[in-house]
């Protein structure tokens, strides 16, 4: 059958409030663009003329300007789920202006599916192609495509771009597991196994307009690597390497996972130049710029992943020269990239960046002082809670000095203690694995502290109370406290919390 061909507008006209819409895409890769753009103008318009109009939004993970961006400066937004990254939405977040769910990424379609976050009304698809028969090739991320395709109850909306190249049809394997008590094992025992289609198919009377646009992706670009990042990433691979040596780590290596941002570039690039690495398998939630070099270098033998989180020059790179990546890149849903059972069984090594980490182990990894929220959570608890080795990195300092990564309390808890193996500063590393809750205090004092901070935090100890945990619960936070209040933490006078 041919599909009707709508503009963007005429499509945003047909979404009314209260409206739950489903988003393709992960990260602003794959992300739809231009029928969430004339949504905003919607909004202005009817707030304007006085009527109410909010949506709820339902995403594989963070957008761009063009979703989360102008919606919620429109006022646009009423529910979000799952992680973000866009400034704008930030704001109207920390100011409660938006009920914002931050969910484990691996975990949103399937709780769409089992009805935990309501109905999904339209599902709006970005594609690179399209078939009568409703095979759909999506583009440079998997997110929760099929899962928001079948549960759209108004419709499905697809955005043709022709920014995306068509010549990717295939990087694809698209699988939605059955929910219990159907669900079957997940058949993948390899990086690069295939258990779906390069395509998502999807029931053409379902489609009720396809929106052509040539609009590129919405690339974050990340800050260059500075000395900091790039000690972090020597830290980190030095570490792995004598992991290997102890017999810890198989010869041949494991599958990595590694989170977003300018240290994830630092540390794959650390790993990638050292002699002693052999090729890598990456198995992964993100792809960044760094691997698509790795691989190109040949260090990086193949990589899985959900989205393709790579600058529009990187991505069109890959696009011309798909024949070299397709044996070596597979692109997933993220309900499979972040899936707890492969992720157990390929073992893999995730590496995630923290905010924050305290004497016992504990990361925040989404909230600034423990109520503003600067991202999410994203992946990050789906691969360090279920991998092989389970790292987290961070300076040791921020702001200049006045902020201290290593805290004696979390001001917020995103992975327990039970679930970090191993804290990497550019100071150094604590490798928690076998230690009690003392242990590890001392250890991530000595070796991950800043040497500005470490006295202060050896004073933490002794004034705590003991027990498994050593606190002085009045005194807990009072490093964060100072800084409110201050401006820097070295300020801390722990004198004046104990009661």
């Amino acid at each position: 059958m041919s599909f009707t061909r709508i503009t963007a507008a005429e499509a945003a006209a047909m979404i009314n409030n209260g409206d739950n819409i489903g988003l393709s895409g992960f990260t602003p890769a794959g992300t739809a663009k231009a029928v969430t753009t004339e949504l905003a103008k919607k909004a202005h318009a009817e707030h304007e003329a006085g009527r109410p109009f909010q949506i709820g939004i339902f995403t594989g993970a963070s957008t761009g300007q063009s979703a989360d961006g102008v919606l919620s400066n429109e006022n646009a937004i009423k529910y979000r789920a799952p992680y973000t990254t866009n400034p704008d939405f930030r704001k109207h977040v920390n100011a409660g202006e938006i009920a914002y769910n931050d969910i484990h990424l691996g975990m949103m379609a399937q709780d769409l599916r089992y009805g935990f976050l309501g109905d999904v009304d339209y599902a709006i698809i970005e594609v690179c192609a399209i078939e009568d028969d409703g095979r759909v090739y999506l583009t440079a991320a998997g997110g929760i495509s099929p899962t928001i395709a079948r549960l759209a109850k108004k419709g499905i909306i697809l955005e043709l771009n022709a920014f995306h190249s068509p010549n990717s049809k295939g990087i694809h394997d698209v699988y939605e597991p059955l929910d219990p008590p159907c669900r079957k094992p997940i058949p993948i025992e390899h990086v690069t196994d295939r258990i779906g289609t390069p395509y998502l198919q999807i029931d053409p009377k379902k489609v009720i307009g396809v929106v052509e646009c040539n609009l590129p992706d919405e690339a974050r670009s990340f800050k260059d690597a500075d000395p900091i990042t790039d000690k972090i990433g020597e830290n980190v691979a030095n570490f792995l390497m004598n992991e290997k040596k102890r017999g810890i780590i198989p010869p041949s290596f494991l599958p990595f996972q590694s989170g977003v941002g300018t240290t994830a570039n630092a540390i794959l690039f650390a790993l990638g130049s050292n002699p002693e690495m052999p090729q890598m398998e990456i198995y992964t939630e993100v792809l960044q710029n760094a691997i698509v070099d790795l691989m190109f270098q040949e260090k990086v033998k193949c990589a899985s992943t959900c989205s393709l989180t790579v600058t529009n020059d990187k991505l069109l790179s890959i696009y011309d020269n798909i024949d070299f990546f397709k044996d070596r890149l597979v692109l997933r849903q993220s309900e499979i990239s972040n899936n707890a059972e492969v992720i157990r069984r390929l073992g893999l090594i995730a590496i995630n960046t923290a905010i924050e980490v305290d004497l016992y182990g504990h990361a925040n990894s989404t909230q600034i002082c423990g109520t503003k929220m600067m991202n999410g959570i994203g992946g990050s608890g789906d691969f360090e809670r279920n991998a092989f080795l389970s790292i987290f990195t961070c300076p040791s300092v921020a702001k200049g000095g006045m902020i201290s990564s290593i805290v004696p309390f979390c001001s917020h808890i995103d992975h327990t203690e039970h679930d970090v193996n191993v804290i990497v500063t550019e100071q150094g590393v604590a490798d928690l694995r076998g230690k009690c809750p003392t242990e590890r205090a001392k250890a991530i004092i000595e070796n991950c502290a800043h040497p500005d901070y470490k006295q202060l935090l050896w004073d933490y100890l002794k004034i705590a109370d003991k027990g498994q945990s050593c606190h002085k619960l009045s005194a807990a936070l009072a490093m964060h406290d100072t800084f409110l209040r201050e401006g820097d933490m070295h300020k801390t006078d722990w004198g004046s919390y104990i009661k």
